[in-house]
């Protein structure tokens, strides 16, 4: 089907940060083409300083559900691209998805390691933003 919507599942370690970034930023960019997704292995709460991040940016994720990719997994959700926001070796224990057209890896530094005031580590996490969404742009470019 020509008019089908491209799906995309993020994936990080807690479902806290860069995934959930990554899945508001490309379903306001591009949600007409595409409708993306965001699971953790362990999850979590959304931090604080990404939702502080998304609100800089215009969009409140304070409400986004916090899921877990293996209930996504057993649910037998389907996915042409499963992009992982983490480290290889957190990535390691994502399940594999029948059907996935790609699996990418995006590596992005853990924000759980942000050190500094609150003024910096927001500074951090908006830099963080930033770069999931030029990551985000050159993604969709290359799809076409």
């Amino acid at each position: 089907m020509q008019n089908e919507k491209i799906k995309v599942l993020f994936v990080c370690v807690r479902n806290s940060f860069r995934s959930q970034m990554a899945e508001a930023i490309l379903n306001h960019k591009y949600g007409g083409r595409f409708i993306a997704e965001s699971a953790g292995l362990n999850k979590t709460n959304i931090n604080p300083l990404a939702i502080l991040a998304m609100k800089d940016y215009g969009l409140d994720i304070a409400g986004n559900s916090v899921d877990d990719v293996s209930d996504f997994f057993k649910e037998g959700r389907t996915y042409s691209y499963v992009i992982t926001v983490c480290d290889r070796d957190a990535e390691k224990d994502c399940p594999l998805f029948p059907g996935v057209q790609q699996r990418i890896n995006w590596r992005f530094e853990d924000p759980e390691a942000f050190t500094g005031t609150h003024e910096e580590k927001l500074r951090k996490a908006i830099d963080l933003r930033n770069q999931i969404e030029k990551k985000i742009d050159e993604f969709v470019d290359i799809i076409g």
